[in-house]
């Protein structure tokens, strides 16, 4: 097994024994540092979408209605769970159990692609975000939200100090910053908020037409 498929398998783990806990984590972090962020983000949603580690849904709610959406994750139990809350919105929504990594659509399938709390996560960020970017159509909008490393220095520093010990025990990275990965991949932002003791990043990024 290569180093990639063996991380990816590890969260994979992380997250089917997580997945019965998840939601009631994501109520508290929702509460004090998310706030309306899931809110903004669907909001911005249009035309095909792809919600790229889409987990229990927990977003669902905030999409417009009858949005054009399309759900992908690792972990089946979580992928489970957001069946079980799609039905119960009265949604229906293709989910697909692939990687973040490997997305199985070919280019320029979506108008736009979400990621919400996924990229502190996903084993190999940079390669998410490539991928995130291939199956965008031109002219198509990338929107995330996720925590970051803070710009302020002593928030900063106890993120430095957790690392370790959150990527050891649930792969999640403290000290990583999508912004710069959006950039790279030759994205235009055309929108971004940073807000919870800089520990949260919100952002609009377009994809060149043609």
């Amino acid at each position: 097994m290569g180093q990639d498929s063996a991380a990816e398998a590890r969260a994979r783990r992380i997250w089917e024994r997580d997945a019965p806990r998840y939601d009631g984590w994501m109520r508290r972090f929702d509460r004090y540092m998310l706030r309306d962020g899931r809110s903004w983000l669907c909001s911005r949603a249009r035309g095909r979408v792809l919600e790229v580690a889409i987990g229990t849904g927990l977003n669902l709610p905030h999409y417009p209605k009858d949005t054009d959406l399309t759900g992908v994750d690792l972990s089946p139990a979580m992928l489970d769970r957001a069946r079980a809350r799609a039905a119960d919105l009265g949604l229906r929504v293709p989910l697909v159990e692939a990687s973040a990594t490997r997305l199985p659509f070919p280019d320029a399938s979506f108008d736009t692609v979400v990621c919400a709390l996924g990229l502190c996560c996903i084993p190999d960020d940079r390669a998410a975000v490539a991928e995130m970017c291939r199956v965008l159509g031109a002219g198509g909008t990338l929107l995330l939200i996720d925590h970051v490393v803070s710009h302020r220095g002593t928030v900063r520093m106890a993120q430095r100090l957790l690392d370790p010990l959150t990527v050891a025990c649930a792969g999640d990275h403290q000290l990583r910053r999508p912004l710069h990965l959006v950039r790279a991949a030759g994205l235009t932002v055309v929108r971004r908020e940073r807000y919870g003791l800089g520990m949260i990043e919100r952002l609009a990024a377009v994809k060149a037409a043609g």
